[in-house]
């Protein structure tokens, strides 16, 4: 499974205003449950895996990968990607604010790390980076995600 599978366009939104990092949240986990991805109380799993374990879930300057497990309310593997209208700070003096958040609904380990794999690849990557933040629209930021994709899965 790629990320043209796990990003579908309905869990991508751009330019959203949110007060906090819950909120933040909150949004990616209904994008998800919108979309028949998730249960509702993925999104509260999501936020209490954050209380509980710290802000590591911000991996990088801006970036969050917000998560739960399988058995919070994962019906299919899916990725949200929201990206943010005005940074928020989710408590890691190291990488915050946070303006994408990237959240991750696997079905079992194996997906969660495949997952993550597929996203450290587009992640990783400066030039990328650099259109993520300056996508203006859902299409421009699918694009960043499902080129590489695209490349990798052949």
């Amino acid at each position: 499974m790629n990320l043209r599978d796990l990003i579908r366009p309905e869990l991508v939104q751009v330019g959203v205003k949110v007060n906090d990092w819950q909120e933040a949240i909150r949004v990616a986990g209904k994008l998800m449950a919108d979309d028949a991805a998730v249960e509702p109380r993925f999104a509260d799993a999501m936020i209490r895996v954050a209380k509980e374990f710290g802000p590591y879930i911000v991996v990088a300057p801006g970036i969050a990968l917000p998560h739960a497990r399988p058995e919070d309310g994962v019906i299919k593997a899916s990725i949200a990607v929201v990206r943010l209208d005005t940074p928020v700070n989710f408590g890691n003096k190291d990488n915050d604010p946070v303006y994408l958040l990237v959240a991750l609904a696997a079905i079992d380990h194996n997906q969660h790390i495949d997952g993550l794999r597929e996203l450290a690849g587009v992640l990783g990557d400066e030039e990328n980076i650099k259109l993520i933040k300056a996508a203006k629209t859902k299409e421009e930021l699918l694009k960043v995600f499902w080129s590489k994709s695209s490349a990798s899965s052949s």
